[in-house]
């Protein structure tokens, strides 16, 4: 059969279509929703100066400590003294072994460093008690973090399991659930929290040492009905879903429905959420620990190394010593501000409406 032009035409129109798609193909690559979602966060400005700002943090509070007690040999609760001669001569009288009583002449004074200024040994002086500020820094840096992300893990699990079922099973179960987080959303976290590292304090049964770990407990116990609530929602969302319908069909049980199917696709809203909630935590810690009710002395805290410039206690330190409160201040800021930015990103790279 003779081949028409109009045939020989299309022919040709077809094999340059395919030849253009193939070329399209080897050019472009379909991108996870992964890359996709760390290429949208690493393009705002904002999300890798908190990136930035957490991991210093990080790196302060963590390896900090082990390069100063290499190189200085500095700890947290090490009061720093100094050898002085003086014209002052100090007397004791002893008994020898011959039962005479001698006097013992001393022209040496032991002389505790406080209140030393920023020096070469000492980056940012020494406070109230001697103790190095700089290095009680980092340890305070520590104690924040450590309580935020135990406490943030332990709200998130709380509020999956609680959230799921309400979310799933609806009914009556959605309803007493809800009933308990309305009544856990209503209640003043603050005040509650000061009343109850009050009546901690004052029980002397309970080490000091062991009164952050009830701190945990009650902030966790305040912050879990956020979780629950997002989790809700996006399973009363989701459950309805043809994967959903599918999955019935297979016979499993409700409970992989929730923590297989479903919990998963609720993942990009809760670490945005606790990424946002670390911030909130850290100013929880520092705010019980100004007022004496968080990490008990001499454990380092930032908000009891604010607390020195109580006015209360007398204008002095706040005055005339900077050093003594300032850095714990801008470590507070700037930790707060890092998981802001940072979640502030995350809401914004799994936003399915950004452009691609």
């Amino acid at each position: 059969m003779v081949m028409t032009e109009i045939e020989r035409n299309n022919s040709v129109n077809n094999t340059d279509n395919d030849n253009a798609e193939l070329e399209l193909a080897q050019n472009f690559r379909v991108i996870s929703p992964g890359r996709m979602v760390a290429k949208r966060f690493f393009k705002s400005k904002l999300s890798i100066a908190g990136l930035i700002m957490i991991i210093f943090v990080f790196l302060f509070s963590f390896v900090g400590p082990l390069i100063v007690d290499a190189t200085w040999g500095y700890k947290e609760t090490q009061v720093f003294k100094i050898e002085r001669n003086t014209d002052m001569v100090t007397i004791a009288q002893f008994t020898g072994p011959d039962g005479k009583t001698y006097d013992y002449y001393d022209k040496s004074q032991t002389v505790i460093i406080f209140k030393a200024p920023p020096s070469k040994d000492h980056w940012l002086g020494t406070d109230t008690s001697g103790f190095d500020i700089f290095t009680r820094l980092m340890y305070g840096g520590r104690i924040s973090l450590v309580i935020s992300f135990i406490v943030i893990f332990l709200e998130t699990f709380i509020g999956i399991i609680l959230g799921g079922l309400a979310g799933y099973f609806g009914k009556w179960v959605d309803q007493l659930i809800m009933r308990i987080v309305d009544i856990f959303s209503c209640l003043p976290s603050l005040p509650i929290l000061l009343v109850l590292s009050a009546t901690i304090n004052s029980i002397e049964s309970i080490p000091a040492e062991h009164r952050i770990y009830y701190l945990m407990a009650f902030l966790t116990l305040m912050g879990w009905t956020g979780v629950a609530r997002i989790v809700r929602g996006q399973i009363l969302m989701l459950r309805e879903q043809e994967y959903m319908m599918a999955a019935t069909t297979t016979g499993i049980s409700p409970i992989h429905k929730i923590f297989r199917h479903l919990v998963p696709n609720t993942m990009p809203q809760l670490i945005v959420s606790a990424t946002l909630g670390l911030g909130g935590i850290i100013l929880y810690e520092s705010t019980l620990s100004y007022l004496g009710l968080g990490v008990p002395f001499p454990r380092a805290a930032w908000g009891s190394m604010i607390a020195l410039a109580d006015p209360s206690r007398g204008q002095e330190i706040l005055a005339y010593y900077p050093n003594m409160w300032v850095p714990a201040g801008v470590l507070i800021v700037v930790t707060v501000l890092g998981f802001s930015f940072i979640g502030d990103g995350l809401r914004d790279a799994f936003d399915p409406r950004m452009k691609r």
